[in-house]
């Protein structure tokens, strides 16, 4: 399963470990669920995750930020010529459509566009936790 993992997803998953976001890191990191990034994306993790206000210790920044690189499917998403609610959020939709992600997972639902793609972090485990009890 493919999808776009929002930066707010990922900060609230290293702030709170127990969690949703942090279920949905793991599920990443076992390799249940493969994210889609592009060089955008990675950047702005990157940036987000250094930040002094979180205070995230490198050593345990920097080998997150290498597995995000060497195990995601990095992609060259497709510009969309549409109008968003937060510019910043467009990236994420882009690199969802042209990387035919099943969703975007984020904690600012209200930022994207009104589709069922769109979820949260409850909303994706509940789904992902039903299509494995169907396995």
């Amino acid at each position: 399963m493919k999808i776009v993992l929002d930066t707010n997803v990922l900060i609230s998953a290293l702030l709170s470990p127990s969690g949703p976001p942090a279920q949905i890191l793991n599920l990443v990191i076992e390799g249940k669920v493969k994210l889609i990034i592009d060089n955008r994306i990675y950047l702005e993790y990157s940036n987000v995750l250094h930040r002094k206000k979180f205070n995230f210790k490198q050593e345990s920044i920097n080998p997150l930020l290498d597995f995000i690189r060497m195990e995601s499917e990095t992609i060259m998403a497709e510009p969309l010529n549409i109008e968003f609610n937060d510019e910043d959020d467009l990236v994420f939709y882009e690199v969802a459509k042209s990387g035919n992600a099943l969703y975007i997972v984020t904690g600012n639902t209200k930022h994207f566009p009104n589709e069922k793609m769109i979820i949260t972090p409850s909303e994706f485990l509940k789904i992902y936790l039903s299509q494995k009890d169907q396995k």
